[in-house]
C-alpha cells in the first residue's frame, strides 16, 4: 500500500484574512497521479502555492512529510531569461539544494544530464533557452524541476498556448514520467479531457465547491456544472472520457 505524504484537513486557502476556497480535505499518497481542475479565479495556483509552503492555509491543518517538491509554473510566467544554455536552466535545478557559493559537482552534472534525456531534448543541451520553442522550453522547465529529485511533480497549465502535435508529445512525456518512475504528480488543466484521460484522482475546485476523489467518482456531469455554472456532456467511449459543454441556444 502507497504512503500517505500530504493530508489537508478542512483547510481554508486565501491571501491575508480573504478565503478564495474553504472546507478542502485532501489526502496524497505516493504514486498518486492527480488532476486539479476548476473555473478561474477558483483558486488553483492559490492553492498549489498553499501546498508548497508559499503561503500558509488561514484555517485547517496540512500534515505532510518532509517532502521534496519540483514545480513547473505556467510558462507565460517565466519571464526571458538572460542568456542561459538549456543545460545552465535545468541546473538551476539542483543549484536550489546546494550551499552558498557550492559549485556544481560532478554528480550534479549527471543528474541534469539524466534529466535532460527523461524529457527527450538532449540534443538541445547546448542552446539558449530564449531561441528554443513553446515545447522545448516547456520540457526544459520540466527537466529543470525534476533535476531537484522531486517527492511530488507540481504542473502548472503545461500544455497551455501549444499546437496539436506538441501537446499531445507532452501529455505524452507526464504519462510516462509517472508510469515509469512511479512519480507523484499533480497536473493542472483547464483541459477536461487531457486531465480526465491521463490522471487517476481528480480535484474539482470552485469558491463554493470542492470536490476530490478518485477521476471515475468526481467526474460528472452534477460535479461539473456544479463547478463551472455550465452543462456539461461526460461519456466514456472505448476507454476515454469524452467532455462536451452543452451549449444553450
Amino acid at each position: 500500500m502507497n504512503k500517505k505524504i500530504v493530508n489537508f484537513q478542512n483547510v481554508a486557502i486565501g491571501y491575508g484574512k480573504k478565503i478564495i476556497a474553504e472546507k478542502i480535505s485532501i489526502k496524497i499518497f505516493e504514486n498518486d497521479f492527480i488532476g486539479l481542475v476548476g473555473p478561474n479565479g477558483a483558486g488553483k495556483t492559490t492553492l498549489l502555492h498553499t501546498l508548497l509552503g508559499i503561503l500558509k492555509p488561514i484555517n485547517g491543518e496540512i500534515i505532510k512529510d518532509d517532502l521534496r517538491f519540483g514545480y513547473v509554473p505556467q510558462r507565460d510566467t517565466v519571464q526571458p531569461l538572460l542568456p542561459y544554455s538549456v543545460f545552465d536552466v535545468v541546473m538551476m535545478g539542483r543549484y536550489s539544494l546546494m550551499k552558498t557559493f557550492e559549485h556544481p559537482s560532478k554528480i550534479d552534472k549527471q543528474i541534469v544530464d539524466e534529466c535532460l534525456e527523461k524529457v527527450g531534448i538532449s540534443y538541445l543541451t547546448k542552446d539558449q533557452y530564449n531561441n528554443l520553442s513553446g515545447g522545448q522550453r516547456q520540457r526544459t522547465l520540466i527537466a529543470r524541476a525534476l533535476a531537484v529529485q522531486p517527492d511530488i511533480l507540481i504542473l502548472d497549465e503545461p500544455t497551455n498556448g501549444m499546437d496539436t502535435p506538441s501537446h499531445h508529445s507532452l501529455l505524452d512525456l507526464i504519462n510516462q514520467l509517472h508510469n515509469d518512475k512511479h512519480l507523484t504528480i499533480i497536473l493542472v488543466s483547464h483541459l477536461l479531457s487531457d486531465v480526465a484521460n491521463g490522471v487517476k484522482k481528480m480535484i474539482l475546485l470552485e469558491k463554493n465547491y470542492f470536490q476530490f476523489g478518485n477521476i471515475e467518482d468526481v467526474l460528472s456531469e452534477e460535479n461539473l456544472k456544479e463547478a463551472y455554472s455550465s452543462e456539461f456532456s461526460v461519456n466514456l467511449i472505448a476507454g476515454e472520457y469524452i467532455i462536451t459543454s452543452k451549449h444553450r441556444n
